[in-house]
């Protein structure tokens, strides 16, 4: 299924919503602190243009969504929302969202009700057709603006759309078209994947080498490849799947990464990928390898960028933050997305200085690959 040949139903085409009930469903899954509050916004705000939206026009808001991996509650995910939404009111419902049927009927128009993680419902990652129709007794229409979870096919992303007229959210509308864009850069073009499993990021850097100008790989990746070149890559995090690096390694618009940091028994070190010994594990790129990026990004007229270039979580982020900053001064057209990338960037307050970050890193790779998603698909027409 290709989204150029088709039209995405967007919430703006949708007909009258006051009064109306409308199930939002959003990107809810922040990470929380040790305190147990939400940590990150960054979902939450991007998401909150379209609450607004439904907001002024007048609709009972009913939002739906999931959150962490064991049934955890969404209590401080609806506080955390509360706050940055203000003064839209919003309560929340422990209530399981199929049962929450009392505290819909009582929602007044300009209204919002956050439900309880669906999650807990083991029927909703099945996309179970039961609790699907039961999610759709809630609403009178359904918007889905969480981009994040597209990928997935669940109860309340996929299945509820054949219970209800359903539209695409101002995000989610954003984000196909932002990435729509980036399948097919303005040249000159450089995609940067970072990062770790070639196996799931081996297609999309074999598509990207046809459709960019320059394609670099850095991140646990990288090591990948320099593997596949013969190279000593010692305690290094490689991919576990085997892959048949061949077309890749061959490319003339491939770039690798010219220096790199190591660790080993000794202290950490700047060197050369071929100088690596078996001792040692590659932890991020060196400095010489961001002042060719630097170079090369000042002629560029489009980036893209998902993956950190270094292992991140160990705290190796030097030299991603350093492209970060290197990408803001370029003046190119830039589209970033995953996690630590956009952490990066948030950390050095850089956000005003990219032209789209995408709620996405899964879902975001998924799309570049596909160029459609199960939950997009839903909201399309021929």
């Amino acid at each position: 299924m290709n989204l150029a040949d088709m039209a995405l139903r967007t919430l703006t085409s949708a007909p009258s919503l006051k009064g109306k009930r409308v199930i939002l469903r959003t990107s809810l899954n922040e990470p929380v602190d040790d305190q147990g509050a939400v940590s990150d916004l960054f979902r939450l705000r991007r998401g909150l243009p379209t609450l607004e939206y439904l907001v002024r026009e007048g609709a009972k808001v009913i939002v739906v969504g999931y959150f962490g991996r064991s049934g955890e509650s969404l209590l401080p995910v609806a506080e955390a929302l509360e706050k940055i939404a203000s003064p839209i009111p919003i309560r929340f419902t422990s209530t399981p969202p199929a049962k929450a049927g009392v505290e819909v009927a009582a929602l007044r128009s300009g209204q919002c009700l956050v439900l309880e993680n669906t999650r807990r419902d083991p029927r909703e990652e099945k996309n179970d057709e039961g609790f699907s129709r039961e999610l759709a007794e809630l609403g009178d229409f359904f918007v889905d603006d969480a981009f994040a979870e597209a990928h997935r096919a669940y109860a309340s992303n996929v299945g509820i759309t054949k219970f209800l007229p359903s539209f695409a959210g101002l995000l989610l509308a954003k984000e196909v078209a932002e990435l729509s864009h980036a399948l097919h850069p303005p040249s000159p073009s450089l995609c940067i994947i970072g990062g770790a499993k070639f196996e799931t990021k081996g297609p999309l850097i074999e598509k990207f080498l046809k459709n960019y100008d320059q394609v670099f790989v850095g991140g646990a990746i990288a090591n990948d490849l320099f593997k596949a070149q013969g190279l000593e890559v010692g305690k290094s995090l490689v991919s576990a799947e085997p892959y048949d690096f061949g077309n890749i390694l061959s490319h003339p618009k491939l770039l690798l990464p010219k220096d790199v940091v190591v660790e080993g028994a000794g202290p950490i070190a700047v060197k050369a990928p071929a100088a690596v010994t078996g001792s040692e594990g590659i932890y991020d790129v060196g400095p010489q390898t961001i002042t060719d990026l630097s170079s090369i990004l000042s002629k560029m007229k489009f980036v893209l960028w998902n993956g950190p270039l270094g292992n991140y979580e160990h705290g190796f982020i030097a030299q991603t933050q350093s492209l970060a900053s290197a990408i803001a001064r370029s003046g190119a057209y830039s589209v970033v997305g995953g996690g630590d990338t956009i952490a990066a960037i948030a950390t050095l307050h850089l956000e005003d200085r990219f032209s789209f970050l995408s709620t996405g890193g899964g879902a975001m790779l998924e799309f570049l690959d596909r160029g459609t998603l199960p939950g997009i698909e839903v909201l399309i027409d021929s």
